[in-house]
């Protein structure tokens, strides 16, 4: 007897971005640039006594953030956790000519429903929009 195992529902957000690959990765690895771009989520953030974890305000209370990234290949993987919940988002800088794709995927935790999944999804598009707009102004950070 096969079974079918379990996804969870997920998007993938791309925005593109016309800056250097290795530019906009620099930009994204450094957690003390997120409250620049992600002005939906991210209110403030600071290192910790771990250098692995960052501390966020968030508009839901205190979060934790961990980047698990690799330069070579642009992996900007993320662990996030809040009160809420706790999960990892797969994310990716990849060249595009001589600009980049910012490529990052939200799987729905257990804890939201189907329309909060939607609704915090959908402003990822303002976040991704800033990041874009933030790169291509001037110089990355």
């Amino acid at each position: 007897m096969s079974t079918t195992p379990v996804t969870a529902r997920s998007v993938t957000k791309t925005v593109t971005i016309a800056r250097p690959a290795a530019e906009v990765y620099a930009f994204l690895a450094d957690p003390a640039n997120w409250p620049v771009w992600a002005v939906v989520n991210v209110k403030a953030v600071e290192p910790t006594d771990d250098p692995e974890w960052w501390l966020m305000a968030t508009p839901h209370g205190p979060a934790r953030l961990r980047i698990r990234g690799d330069a070579e290949t642009g992996l900007l993987d993320h662990d996030y956790v809040e009160e809420m919940a706790a999960w990892s988002v797969p994310a990716r800088v990849v060249p595009n000519a001589e600009g980049s794709e910012f490529m990052i995927t939200f799987f729905q935790p257990p804890s939201f429903s189907d329309a909060f999944f939607d609704e915090q999804t959908a402003l990822v598009d303002i976040e991704l929009a800033t990041l874009k707009q933030v790169l291509e102004a001037g110089p990355a950070g």
